[in-house]
């Protein structure tokens, strides 16, 4: 059965898409089965992975939530496409960005995703969704049906003050809706190790979190290479496989496969 992780910070620019890519494609390289599911509306996810157009896709994440929210079936590998050997997607585009107004009237709006997740648990190793910028109704599904959260920060002042918002947040999903939630790690990103500012950054989320909450010992460096693979339709292994950037998100891969599923 699948660990379910889900990549979430209000915040955008913190590199939650890349780190969802490297981690899925990571796990892959391992040997397990993964499913990316892109649960924002700007498809940074879906586009990342070699669609660049995904407004023309013809399935998408919508599809299966529209599925789920009239009670229809839903046949084997609706609205996935295969990345690589072992990395699956569930694409999204624009249209999600209506899906938090037509759930509004929804029963148990927060579980709809849930739903969905459960009925393809059994096929992969881990699922990891990409969560939208924001704590609407998308991301409140994403961490009902998560087991654990993993929180990717920039080393920069702005981002880390916004961290507090996000755990008051997991923690009432947490209370109200799925007791089993815990937080996989707080990921420094774009950590420019050269500078004062960003080591001073990272004692402090240490100072400030590390007590109660898990921060990865792995901090993933500033690197052009890594933000051009967005548009490579690569991973990080792929394109600059010798990197300090791969390195750190291949140590990432190993201490998620540590934790266990």
């Amino acid at each position: 059965m699948a660990k379910v992780i889900a990549i979430a910070n209000q915040k955008g620019g913190v590199g939650k898409t890349t780190t969802a890519v490297n981690l899925g494609t990571g796990l892959a390289e391992e040997g397990k089965k993964v499913l990316l599911i892109d649960a924002d509306p700007q498809g940074s996810l879906t586009i990342s992975l070699g669609n660049q157009h995904p407004d023309k896709l013809e399935n998408t994440l919508v599809d299966i939530i529209a599925r789920v929210v009239n009670e229809e079936d839903i046949e084997e590998r609706y609205a996935v496409i295969k990345f690589k050997d072992g990395v699956d997607l569930i694409p999204s585009n624009i249209e999600l960005s209506a899906v938090e107004i037509s759930l509004v009237n929804t029963m148990s709006r927060e579980l709809v995703l849930k739903s969905y997740i459960d009925s393809v648990r059994d096929e992969y190793d881990y699922i990891i969704i990409d969560c939208m910028p924001s704590l609407g109704i998308m991301t409140v599904n994403a961490l009902a049906c998560a087991d654990t959260v993993l929180i990717p920060v920039q080393a920069a002042y702005l981002p880390v003050k916004g961290l507090q918002q996000l755990i008051k947040t997991i923690y009432t999903v947490k209370r109200r809706l799925n007791p089993n939630l815990e937080i996989e790690g707080i990921l420094l990103t774009m950590v420019d190790n050269r500078t004062n500012y960003a080591k001073d950054i990272v004692l402090e989320v240490n100072d400030v979190y590390g007590k109660t909450i898990p921060v990865f010992p792995i901090e993933i460096p500033l690197s052009v290479r890594a933000a051009e693979i967005s548009s490579m339709a690569k991973s990080i292994y792929d394109y600059d496989p010798k990197g300090k950037a791969a390195f750190a998100y291949m140590s990432l891969t190993k201490e998620v496969l540590a934790h266990g599923c």
